[in-house]
């Protein structure tokens, strides 16, 4: 589904204007960040290392993981409320959920395969894999992009900001410690600033210590000096 420069000008505006809930930008950062990044790390694998490879495969496998979860929580909590006040609007990225789900599970067993393979059959089947996650990640950023337009412009329409943000929470509250920790771990260092800081404002707000210092101690090693001292200075964490 193509979206018109008229459409995305519009959406820009709303945006600007409003400054309304988005619920598909921060979730949809990470997703890209780590997209991004596990295609080029199978692009650079070395067939011959099978530490290399054994990376490889972890890191594929974890973000089909993440990418399975996604497709569950918007089928879950996001199109019902979009077709309860907009019937209809959902129906072609809900199709595209229907061929997501194969494709990822024929991602994980190409990615559990490679761990089968003779080392002099591996540049091959890397290759492989290589250019099916490549088409698997040029369909979800087309994807994303509809429902950060198409879709938000519905909820935008339909629900206020603070019935968005309850939406929010029950999606939240339903994702297991070890996914959130995945996904904040390529959520918040791909965010701006500003984002950062509202996030983990938030959580020091209303998580317990413990929870909110071990996000932080995983974080550090993804932040470099300039984000992490704005964030630990937002944050009132002096000597952080």
């Amino acid at each position: 589904m193509q979206v018109s420069h008229e459409e995305l000008r519009q959406i820009a505006a709303i945006t600007a204007r409003a400054g309304r809930e988005d619920l598909y930008a921060g979730i949809h950062k990470a997703l890209r960040a780590f997209m991004a990044d596990t295609l080029v790390a199978v692009g650079r694998t070395d067939p011959a290392d099978a530490r290399d490879v054994g990376d490889t495969i972890d890191r594929v496998l974890a973000l089909m993981a993440v990418c399975a979860a996604h497709v569950e929580h918007e089928n879950t909590f996001m199109h019902p409320a979009i077709e309860a006040r907009d019937p209809g609007t959902t129906a072609t990225v809900a199709g595209d959920h229907e061929d997501h789900l194969p494709h990822i599970a024929a991602l994980r067993a190409q990615a559990d395969n490679l761990a089968t393979i003779p080392p002099q059959e591996r540049a091959a089947a890397l290759h492989v894999l290589y250019l099916s996650l490549a088409g698997f990640v040029a369909d979800n950023l087309q994807h994303m992009h509809v429902e950060e337009t198409r879709l938000n412009r519905s909820l935008w329409a339909h629900y206020s900001d603070d019935e968005l943000r309850g939406m929010h929470d029950a999606l939240v509250a339903s994702i297991d410690p070890p996914e959130m920790m995945q996904v904040l771990r390529w959520m918040v260092p791909n965010m701006s600033a500003p984002e950062r800081l509202a996030v983990l404002g938030g959580m020091k707000a209303g998580a317990p210590a413990p929870v909110f210092e071990a996000v932080l101690d995983m974080l550090r090693p993804h932040l470099n000096e300039r984000d992490w001292s704005k964030l630990t200075t937002g944050l009132g964490l002096t000597g952080a």
